[in-house]
């Protein structure tokens, strides 16, 4: 559940595809990113101590865990995490449960320490009271419960006051300019032209489930229902009759709908990073939506009119701009007010946040009993304010030795990836040589930014927690607007330091591994090689090769969009991808239901060329005279595999997992422990498997791209 759903959320807007991530998060947002000044976390922060007795403990490969009645050589998840995930069953306020979730779990007990602390100073200043301001207040049960609607009641009211097309279009506008825009996105990122030239890039939104899918598929048609319930449910516990909710419910879902027949799905998106980016002039956009005039809409938010910007898919604006005027205004008021209680509602009094989780969480995704509300509330500071408590959080739960190990694991799997490149039979001269030029520009980040935003003009209080959030959408989205015209900055995040996630920025040539996932089963000081390189190093390596994935391979060393691939090779490439795309969509997550392999296409791609280079840089750092130090019976190889197949175990909710085989750009947890193993005769050898083997694929079946 995403709970902050009309926050600007930076690098997600126009990359949405593209920025490529290790895993799929629904829990955390990413943070704003970096600015240029300078905001040092207080002494006392480094002065906390955490409680480690209070802290969940690791998830790790155990050679206990194996179950000895499967074959390695038939089913090696089964063999690996079977016993792991049969007791280990999702707890009743997640949907899923693996180690990302642990870590996770974590994670977020040191960060509850950290505000604790933050909240219980009288005299706070700085990032400080910024924390401690959010979390006091989103803790105070009882104002906010006093507080019922008021909150939101100022822009409930403007809702309720128009009364023309000009009036919607002028909320729109003012919308948009405190962060809180709503129908589409919008928001800068580099020029996928000139990746060091910051523009806007304005993309489709408006609807209120997953994906266009949902609005017309008949594999839906439960999750339709639901939602046209929570509707009127939500609208009947803010005042409406039970027919006027019923009756305003269905015209919101016919106008989403609408909105959905010319929206893109989620798998073109995936699957076509130049969906998003679309030039046009402010005239070329002023034509397709003669109602809804760019010039004004770029001076709410205090912007000159651009010479030119990104209008992703203008068929649905143009649908919009039909849509400003036919649309009767009773059906834009009811729609609008619905979302503007929804979206809100998560910050809301107890029956609002539970009818959000009655939906969101449960009928959408299989989550018995809601998150706790000290989890929910962080949640909400570290998808409003997360780097400030990230630099906090890096002071107190991250070794410097981790960051140095970590430099060292990415010089190595850096090595290994060059050797890959130089020795590939199918490419051409000319093409291998700009793959080592993207090669040779990668940039690192790890642990934490290397300068932290300067968050003093945030005001935040302890009289309301929604005001407190709202405040933060709007300094967001000012500091979002400040960035475009100017050079890209690339020393900023998309990710928060306490996020457990990596990922890939295409537009920066860039890997990003934030300092919480360098942790168990990821990366462990006292683990022997092969676990960190079956684990963190194949995330480095699943990184590095989104630059050469389907889309990544699609922008050059500077960053660029820009074919640097001579047609022959594009074309064998092609081919490979294929074969990649046929594997994984012969895998059945459920009865009858199968992983979409071309949605999942860049993250195969990544894992199998990533693990691949993870075993090679292994192999390169310990020397050919190396002797391998066999640990519970295990070899070294073995261990590199099973430490790769715990970093996957991971159970989900039968509509979890239906949620995400429509939208999610990863393959089930199970399928990436296997998919690429299936490929690599080093698995073969390791656990001496035949070509006939169901772990096997041999001659023209095996895949090897990278």
């Amino acid at each position: 559940m995403n709970l902050n759903r009309f926050a600007l959320k930076p690098l997600t807007l126009a990359l949405a595809a593209a920025l490529t991530l290790i895993a799929c998060s629904e829990d955390q947002a990413p943070a704003p990113a970096a600015s240029e000044p300078v905001a040092q976390a207080e002494p006392a922060a480094a002065k906390l101590q955490i409680d480690e007795s209070k802290l969940p403990g690791y998830l790790e490969f155990k050679a206990s865990d194996l179950d000895s009645s499967i074959a390695a050589c038939v089913d090696f998840n089964g063999h690996v995490n079977k016993q792991w995930l049969a007791a280990n069953p999702i707890p009743g306020d997640r949907t899923t449960w693996g180690s990302f979730e642990v870590l996770q779990e974590r994670s977020l007990a040191v960060q509850r320490q950290i505000v604790e602390a933050a909240a219980g100073e009288s005299d706070a200043t700085g990032l400080h009271k910024l924390i401690g301001d959010f979390w006091a207040t989103g803790m105070d049960e009882a104002a906010i419960e006093a507080a019922g609607l008021s909150p939101i009641q100022p822009m409930l009211d403007e809702v309720a006051a128009l009364s023309s097309a000009e009036d919607l279009v002028a909320y729109l506008r003012k919308g948009h300019s405190e962060g809180r825009g709503m129908l589409f996105g919008f928001g800068p990122e580099s020029d996928f032209k000139d990746s060091d030239k910051v523009i806007l890039y304005v993309t489709q939104g408006g609807l209120g489930l997953p994906d266009k899918t949902y609005y017309s598929d008949d594999k839906h048609a439960e999750a339709r229902a639901a939602y046209q319930d929570h509707i009127a449910k939500l609208l009947s516990i803010a005042g409406a009759s039970e027919e006027e909710a019923a009756a305003q419910a269905a015209s919101i879902m016919a106008l989403e709908t609408t909105l959905a027949e010319v929206s893109y799905s989620r798998e073109d998106m995936s699957r076509d990073v130049s969906k998003f980016y679309n030039p046009v002039s402010v005239a070329d956009a002023d034509a397709i939506t003669p109602s809804f005039p760019w010039t004004d809409f770029f001076a709410a938010s205090g912007l000159q009119a651009p010479e030119q910007f990104s209008l992703s898919n203008p068929d649905f604006f143009a649908k919009l701009n039909e849509l400003y005027t036919s649309v009767p205004m009773e059906q834009w008021q009811a729609y609008l007010r619905f979302h503007t209680i929804d979206n809100a509602a998560p910050y809301l009094s107890k029956a609002y946040a539970d009818q959000n989780f009655a939906f969101y969480g449960k009928a959408l995704r299989g989550q018995q009993e809601q998150l706790a509300r000290w989890k929910r509330v962080l949640n909400v500071v570290n998808g409003s304010v997360g780097e400030a408590l990230g630099e906090l959080y890096v002071e107190v739960a991250f070794p410097p030795e981790s960051k140095a190990a970590m430099e060292q694991l990415v010089a190595n799997l850096s090595a290994a990836l060059k050797v890959r490149l130089e020795n590939l039979a199918w490419m051409s001269e000319e093409t291998k040589a700009k793959a080592l030029e993207k090669w040779a520009s990668f940039t690192p980040k790890i642990g934490y930014p290397d300068k932290w935003r300067d968050w003093s003009g945030l005001q935040t209080s302890r009289d309301s927690y929604v005001g407190n959030f709202l405040a933060a959408q709007a300094f967001n989205h000012q500091f979002e607007m400040a960035k475009v015209g100017k050079p890209k900055d690339k020393t900023e995040w998309g990710m928060t330091p306490q996020t457990i996630n990596a990922y890939y920025n295409p537009l920066q040539n860039e890997i990003t591994f934030p300092a919480a996932i360098l942790q168990p089963p990821f990366f462990d000081a006292e683990a022997d090689d092969a676990r960190n390189y079956g684990g963190i190093g194949a995330v480095i390596g699943h990184e590095m090769l989104h630059g050469y994935d389907d889309q990544g391979s699609r922008f050059d060393a500077a960053g660029s969009f820009n074919n640097w691939w001579e047609p022959s090779d594009a074309e064998g490439f092609k081919a490979k991808t294929e074969q990649l795309v046929a594997q994984f969509d012969a895998y059945e997550a459920l009865p009858g239901k199968f992983v979409n392999g071309n949605l999942t296409l860049g993250e195969n791609i990544a894992d199998l060329g990533g693990l691949t280079v993870a075993y090679d840089a292994l192999k390169l750092a310990q020397g050919e005279d190396y002797a391998d130090p066999t640990i519970d019976g295990l070899s070294q190889d073995q261990r590199f595999f099973m430490n790769w197949a715990t970093v996957w175990r991971r159970n989900y909710t039968d509509k979890e997992m239906e949620v995400r085989l429509t939208t999610d750009s990863h393959a089930p947890g199970k399928f990436r422990a296997v998919g690429p193993l299936e490929n690599m005769p080093a698995f073969a050898a390791a656990f001496e498997c035949s070509d006939d083997d169901a772990m096997v694929r041999s001659g023209d079946d095996r895949i090897a791209i990278w």
